[in-house]
């Protein structure tokens, strides 16, 4: 009898609340999108395209529009974001009950 293969699946979901912004608004796919404040605040996600220009979580907003001066600021969704998770979660939980998920 032959040991089963143990498979390890890591899933970043890097850059996630800007994904989730640009998935549910056409308008921002291919653009430059910062999830957060947009004058005292802080970036909690960038996109690929802001990130190009330099655009990371936790920069003061002020700096991410200095560094790109198109990006475009979209108001924090949690519950949106959290019911999205839920959605993935599920999703690895039809193959396997052995989640961890970390953040």
């Amino acid at each position: 009898m032959s040991t089963p293969i143990r498979k390890i699946i890591h899933v970043d979901m890097d850059a996630y609340y800007a994904s989730v912004e640009q998935r549910d608004n056409i308008e921002l796919r291919g653009r430059p999108v910062a999830v957060g404040g947009r004058r005292r605040g802080v970036v909690m996600a960038a996109s690929y395209e802001a990130r190009k220009f330099g655009v990371r979580s936790a920069m003061p907003s002020s700096i991410a529009a200095r560094r790109c001066p198109d990006i475009i600021f979209v108001r924090p969704r949690m519950d949106v974001y959290a019911e999205v998770s839920r959605q993935i979660r599920s999703i690895f939980r039809s193959y396997t009950d052995l989640v961890e998920p970390l953040s």
